[in-house]
């Protein structure tokens, strides 16, 4: 795992080299292994390493080929690289290291840019292609591994992270108006906006040419839609299904055991956390290495107990850290790590089981990608509850919302009143809309309450996600979502941002693109049965887990937030957001944010979720701006 950044300069002037080295130390933590550069005159490349394959100098990079003429700064891991090797030795390449990096260099010599089609894990990457004078920059297929880049008119600059970029000199730090009601209603910045103007993320699963100043984006894969195809395939039976997602699941497992380091895994006590200790736990020669966090003085939180029982089950070596409120001390780290405004606050236990784990191992397996692939998440269940609900007379429907619109709301996990209110007033809308009622932080309505300059909608931009019809069963189009918004841009920012805080590297066998595509052809009826969501996961499962953690009910990795804004961090909340420095911006409207502050307070609303992000939104300006 590793850091990468670099700039070419189209006018031909030369790199501005102390810039460069500045690139790279911002990123250090992504690599504290090892560092290097390379510049040729207009062009430079930097990377920090965190060495997990061939420990030895020979993967120092930046990293050549033979002669000279192809330079690659690579981050991430190639899980079939070793399957990859022999066909290019064949080709008559010699190797100076046992690195993917160096495997990936000759396959570009030898097939350009179509090599990405035949490379297996994550990764971001920069190649200078030293024989056509061509910068490529490209970005792995479900987007584990980000890159960001600043086109200006005359050079390109690029960084695994946003800071990086930023360090090179005269790269201005100009506020995106326009990202900012994206970032309200979803929590986060979607690609390719980002909340810098002038700064883009490149896109999961897309490549970017730089040549003569001229820079080009195109897909090379696209995230298959779970639609299926009639055939005799398709008509396997549930224990043919189950046993063929078995098969794959632990081939990707495997796949993500290839280390010269210790390895461990994050469990949850979910289901998906731990398939993968189970798979694990079969191929190790010993018990492995397991992390969990819990809450301490909030139980509908903590799932430490469910994690122990996993652990007892399978015998792993089992580490627990309890969070409790004073680590808000935490935020202007994490937001400096985040570059942006991030409106998840479980940021803090992954960053904290980040943290717990790399001080016993290097490499860490996660559960990510189970509720995306197999209809996990609770919100599918209500897709198509909201169908039904839709044939409630109006006049009911409107004495129902009125009810659960008086009903005081509490901060537990499960709290019915949240839950009633947000389910009802979204549920009669149509798809897109009320999707992003349950998966946003804040209502377009809000959104507009709030901000004092409201440029732009958050609606009109998640509508464009919206490829498949919306027609008849709504979950194979939320599952087509789900995976191309939530999971890039807020999932996968927060695994990497904070298990690279730590310089531990996170690998999420779920992801794997082989298994991703497979299991787009499972039928939409074997994911959700009924009200039970991954239903054929827990089949695959069920003689290799304990029945309580099969029968267990989706619980998300959540933070207590809003019990903690109206306890212990009340003080905190209040002198944050209504602070002078705060009013003072200009960007949000005081009397909407004092009424949101006040609701929550008085136990009227939990607007916790809302708070949280008006909140990472002020430490951010505090952190990159002021």
């Amino acid at each position: 795992m590793c850091g990468i950044c670099g700039v070419i300069h189209f006018d031909g002037s030369p790199v501005d080299r102390p810039g460069l080295d500045r690139m790279v130390e911002s990123i250090r933590h992504r690599g504290p292994d090892d560092a290097g550069v390379w510049v040729d005159g207009s062009v430079g490349l930097g990377n920090t390493r965190l060495a997990v394959i061939d420990l030895s100098p020979a993967g120092h990079q930046p990293l050549s080929n033979e002669t000279g003429d192809v330079w690659i700064a690579f981050n991430g891991e190639i899980y079939n690289f070793q399957s990859l090797r022999p066909e290019v030795e064949k080709r008559g390449h010699s190797f100076r290291s046992r690195t993917d990096t160096e495997t990936i260099a000759h396959l570009f010599e030898d097939g350009g840019i179509e090599c990405l089609q035949s490379l297996r894990g994550m990764f971001a990457l920069a190649i200078w292609d030293g024989r056509n004078r061509e910068l490529w920059l490209a970005r792995d297929r479900l987007g584990k591994k980000p890159l960001y880049y600043c086109h200006s008119g005359t050079r390109l600059i690029f960084g695994s992270e946003i800071k990086a970029i930023l360090a090179y000199p005269s790269v201005p730090r100009v506020l995106n108006r326009n990202a900012l009601p994206l970032y309200l209603a979803y929590g986060y910045v979607p690609a390719p906006e980002t909340i810098f103007d002038g700064i883009q993320a490149l896109r999961p699963g897309c490549w970017l040419r730089v040549r003569d100043g001229q820079v080009e984006e195109k897909a090379y894969w696209t995230a298959p839609t779970p639609t299926l195809p009639q055939s005799k395939k398709h008509r396997m039976g549930e224990r043919e299904w189950a046993s063929a997602l078995l098969d794959r699941l632990r081939e990707a497992v495997q796949l993500r055991l290839i280390s010269d380091v210790p390895l461990g895994a994050f469990l949850s006590g979910g289901l998906d956390s731990s398939a993968v200790v189970a798979l694990m736990a079969e191929a190790a020669s010993g018990p492995v290495k397991t992390f969990a966090m819990g809450f301490g003085g909030e139980p509908s939180y903590d799932e430490t107990a469910h994690a122990r029982i996993v652990a007892k089950h399978l015998g792993t070596d089992h580490h627990e850290f309890t969070i409790e409120p004073h680590v808000i001390d935490l935020v202007p780290k994490l937001a400096w790590h985040l570059d942006q405004p991030f409106g998840d606050s479980s940021v803090i236990p992954t960053y904290l089981v980040s943290k717990l784990a790399r001080e016993h191992v290097t490499v860490a397996l996660t559960g990510d990608g189970g509720d995306e692939l197999f209809a996990g998440y609770e919100r599918f269940h209500a897709a198509r509850l909201a169908q039904r609900y839709r044939a409630v007379p109006g006049f009911a429907h409107r004495g129902i919302a009125a009810l659960a619109n008086h009903w005081p709301q509490g901060t537990g996990y499960r709290d019915l009143g949240r839950r009633t209110l947000r389910f009802v007033t979204a549920a009669r809308l149509p798809l897109p809309e009320q999707y992003l009622g349950w998966v946003g932080v804040m209502s377009p309505e809000l959104v507009r309450d709030v901000l004092a300059d409201s440029t732009g909608g958050a609606l009109a931009h998640f509508q464009t996600y919206f490829r498949a019809a919306n027609g008849g069963d709504p979950v194979p189009t939320l599952l087509d979502v789900n995976l191309r918004s939530y999971l890039p841009d807020d999932l996968l920012i927060k695994a990497d941002r904070m298990s690279m805080a730590a310089s531990l590297e996170a690998r999420s066998p779920f992801l794997d693109h082989v298994l991703v595509e497979f299991a787009a052809t499972i039928p939409v009826s074997l994911k959700l049965r009924g009200s039970v969501g991954k239903y054929i996961l827990k089949r695959a499962f069920e003689d290799k887990l304990p029945p309580e953690i099969i029968r267990r009910k989706k619980h998300g990795f959540g933070v207590p937030i809003g019990k903690w804004f109206r306890t212990s961090l009340r003080e905190y909340l209040t002198d944050t957001l209504l602070s002078a420095q705060a009013t003072g911006r200009g960007l949000l409207r005081t009397e909407a944010v004092r009424q949101l502050v006040n609701a929550h307070l008085s136990g009227q609303r939990d607007h916790g979720h809302a708070l949280w992000a008006l909140m990472m939104l002020e430490v951010w300006h505090r952190t990159f701006m002021d």
